[in-house]
């Protein structure tokens, strides 16, 4: 159970850091009761038997906290200080503060200025269309206060993107030196770091949606001399990263995603465990150098050229997910998207765990088959394989075949059939939104032919195949598997004998 007692580190006292109150009435009063705060309320009403007792009020004071904590809205706390003189100051003890849906930045300083709990450890701010001006009057004060997760969300009006609030303001996030955790979903404000300062505290910080602003850039303040904890690091959406370094010798996890207008990322990490990058370089020729030898896990969807793209040694890498491949289409759309993945594959001689996507495009005639020079694969001992058709509709395209026509560019090339393919290491295999088709059943066929030393295969199908259908194919698989071959999947345990399973 939280209290207003948790054991923290305290700040410092509060009547060294407030400032003048502000404004009108509102439910965050200083106004303290005077003399003994008694057990029982005043008699409700001189109509009733004279034995209203407020038992509610006379429970322990930790007890009363956790019935606040439970409303989830300091607003909705603070009004309970009408209730009794119990009931007044008790919300300024909480060690949890949340604002919901909050358009009045002066309510929050106000609140954080009358905040009394030793320690302030969650702080949750819900703003609509705030401006940066709006959040600069609380924030420095939560900085001051906080000793634990900050979660700030800013909804942001549907119609308005990243560049164009480029154009506004910014605010300038303080150092929070106590805070564990921050979460930043700013809709597009406009965000600068500080200079100076640290954030001794900090293990985890989530940025998305963001447009930076200022000479001081956000590699300087996540790494290592100013973040020296720091283990998780996010940042999804974000504007103003043309050069984004990160030197850090405690993080174990980064993920960056639709960095706009990136050209050189450099992670110096020598932790690291996970690292995903997807859709942040901005064109072929950006710079990318990656060290961090103790890499576990790899998801790289986006530009790769060896010229520009040093990955480093990544001797523990286990899994690999790179970007799409497109198996039918144009000539030179497709062999430009293909080459990128195939690129990065090259790259490495032995993956424990490769997960890629095959694309479709609704109709393939008059397309070219694209996965002819994928010639070579590391060596893999676990594989997953997820098909997506892009596209498709079946509410619009109620036309849409279930059976291959005369001709269909499936059968090529005409020797996928027969010809040998090497997955000596290949040991368990994923196969996403299989559909029933013959042809699935026949490359799956391929697969247990491969892969001498198979053990497992899981099989999904997409949520448009039919139960009957799903229980036919499993009967196929099941009439050229190997008793050594684990299946599994929705409707397996039906077709099979519980041994197999």
């Amino acid at each position: 159970m939280a209290t207003a007692s948790a054991s923290a580190t305290p700040p410092p006292s509060p009547a060294s850091e407030c400032e003048p109150h502000l404004h009108t009435p509102n439910p965050f009063s200083m106004e303290h009761c005077d003399g003994e705060i008694p057990a029982k309320r005043p008699k409700l009403s001189d109509g009733g038997d004279g034995c209203s007792e407020d038992r509610l009020s006379a429970l322990p004071e930790d007890i009363l906290i956790y019935i606040l904590l439970r409303l989830s809205n300091a607003a909705v706390a603070a009004r309970t200080s009408v209730l009794s003189c119990r009931w007044r100051r008790l919300w300024a003890l909480l060690p949890q503060l949340l604002f919901r849906f909050s358009t009045d930045p002066h309510g929050i300083r106000a609140a954080l200025l009358s905040h009394e709990a030793p320690a302030l450890l969650r702080l949750v701010v819900d703003l609509r269309d705030a401006s940066p001006e709006s959040v600069a009057v609380w924030l420095p004060i939560a900085a001051r206060r906080l000793y634990g997760n900050l979660f700030l969300i800013n909804v942001a009006r549907q119609n308005e993107r990243g560049d164009e609030a480029a154009e506004g303001g910014a605010f300038e996030l303080p150092c929070f030196e106590n805070a564990t955790s921050i979460r930043l979903g700013l809709g597009y404000l406009g965000l600068s770091v500080p200079p100076l300062g640290l954030f001794a505290g900090l293990t985890r910080l989530f940025m998305s949606c963001i447009k930076l602003h200022g000479p001081c850039s956000l590699g300087d303040a996540v790494s290592s001399a100013r973040c020296p904890t720091l283990q998780k690091l996010t940042v999804h959406h974000a504007w103003g990263l043309g050069n984004f370094a990160i030197h850090s010798d405690s993080l174990l996890e980064i993920d960056l995603k639709h960095l706009h207008g990136l050209e050189q990322l450099t992670v110096m990490a020598p932790a690291l465990k996970r690292l995903y990058v997807i859709c942040c370089l901005s064109k072929r020729s950006s710079i990318a150098n990656i060290s961090a030898p103790q890499l576990v896990s790899l998801e790289w969807a986006d530009h790769y050229d060896p010229r520009f793209t040093q990955l480093g040694k990544m001797e523990n890498l286990q899994r690999l997910r790179t970007s799409a491949f497109l198996v039918y289409g144009q000539h030179d759309f497709g062999h430009k998207l293909n080459s990128i993945s195939l690129r990065l594959l090259r790259h490495f001689e032995l993956i424990r765990r490769l997960s890629f996507m095959l694309i479709y495009v609704p109709n393939i005639a008059n397309t070219q088959y694209l996965m002819e020079d994928i010639t070579r694969l590391p060596d893999i001992a676990h594989m997953a394989i997820s098909q997506k058709d892009i596209s498709l509709d079946a509410a619009r395209h109620p036309e849409v075949q279930t059976a291959c026509p005369s001709g269909c560019v499936c059968n090529q090339p005409s020797n996928w059939k027969t010809e040998g393919l090497a997955l000596y290491c290949l040991r368990a295999v994923e196969i996403l939104n299989l559909r029933g088709t013959e042809h699935e059943a026949a490359l799956v066929k391929r697969l247990f032919d491969w892969a001498t030393v198979l053990k497992k295969v899981t099989v999904t199908f997409h949520r448009s195949v039919a139960e009957s259908t799903a229980k036919e194919f499993w009967q196929i698989l099941r009439s050229f598997s190997r008793p050594e071959i684990r299946m599994k999947g929705p409707h397996f345990a039906q077709c099979v004998h519980s041994d197999v399973i």
